[in-house]
């Protein structure tokens, strides 16, 4: 059985999608159609400047775009379709349009608005996201644990935690973490994601959504919030929505995906982060990622 991955921010790139565009006819239609309902989105994703495109409320749909491309060129080339599906953040909301729980083009449109009011919920410079490595979760927890706002915001891997909040207590936080042996990245972002700083954009959203048509996925969709599948379409609409401010539980989500039976995995879209973590979470699982026409051909004849 297969799983297919898609992967969230920070992922996108300079070019994305450009190979799938000329390769494949599945993913040409899908590009055409986010072209159509996004003017502008093909040029930024193919030529750039990177900039623009690293902006919260391009990234988001760019993204989006390039996965759903990828996932219907490897269905092109005789791929199976996957048992169960699971997103990183915002590729939660890609897993759903190619489970058919959101159409395209609803999708798109939400997902700019999502990065347009992410951004908004917190003035620039006052939120902070980092990435803290070759610790565990419970020296994360032990050193925020007196830290009003800050928040676990990511559990990517055993030793791969990324927090967020204010940006004077990510840094009061980080100064404890390195003191703890920790290694602390501070991330490129706009804003402090997957905290309850992000509230107004969750509330903002909501309302959004409530006019938009949800259908019940044709495969489960593993959610961010929970770690578990979603076969339901309402179940869907209220799990994104909390998603905003609640943590990505990746390593759970794994696990889940993993006892279920599922040992082989697909990353549709942009870049390796995602079959990176696969590594880092399941022993005995494999990864491959699908970004272009030869990878989507080579992924359909994966063969277990």
């Amino acid at each position: 059985m297969i799983a297919a991955l898609f992967p969230g921010q920070g992922s996108q790139a300079v070019g994305m999608a450009e190979a799938l565009y000329q390769g494949s006819a599945a993913a040409r239609e899908v590009l055409d159609r986010a072209e159509a309902a996004l003017p502008g989105l093909l040029g930024l994703m193919f030529g750039g400047p990177a900039e623009t495109l690293t902006l919260t409320e391009n990234a988001q749909p760019a993204l989006l775009a390039a996965g759903y491309a990828a996932y219907r060129a490897y269905l092109e080339a005789g791929g199976e379709a996957p048992a169960a599906a699971a997103g990183h953040s915002l590729g939660e909301w890609t897993a759903h349009v190619a489970a058919g729980t959101l159409a395209l083009e609803d999708a798109l449109r939400l997902v700019r608005l999502r990065g347009r009011y992410m951004q908004a919920a917190v003035p620039p410079g006052e939120g902070a996201m980092a990435a803290v490595l070759k610790v565990g979760l419970e020296a994360v927890r032990a050193a925020i644990a007196d830290l009003p706002g800050v928040w676990v915001a990511n559990l990517n891997a055993p030793a791969q935690t990324v927090i967020s909040g204010r940006k004077p207590a990510v840094e009061e936080a980080a100064r404890r973490l390195k003191a703890a042996r920790a290694r602390v990245v501070f991330l490129n972002v706009s804003a402090p994601f997957h905290s309850p700083l992000m509230q107004p954009a969750a509330e903002r959203l909501a309302a959004e959504l409530a006019g938009v048509a949800f259908a019940d996925p044709a495969f489960p969709v593993y959610a961010n919030v929970t770690a578990r599948p979603v076969t339901d379409g309402e179940e869907a609409r209220r799990l994104l929505i909390e998603q905003i401010t609640a943590p990505v539980r990746w390593v759970e989500t794994l696990a889940a995906m993993r006892a279920a039976g599922l040992r082989r995995f697909l990353e549709f879209g942009v870049g390796r982060v995602l079959t990176g973590l696969v590594g880092r979470n399941l022993a005995d699982a494999e990864a491959r990622p699908v970004a272009t026409p030869a990878e989507a051909r080579e992924a359909a004849e994966w063969k277990a």
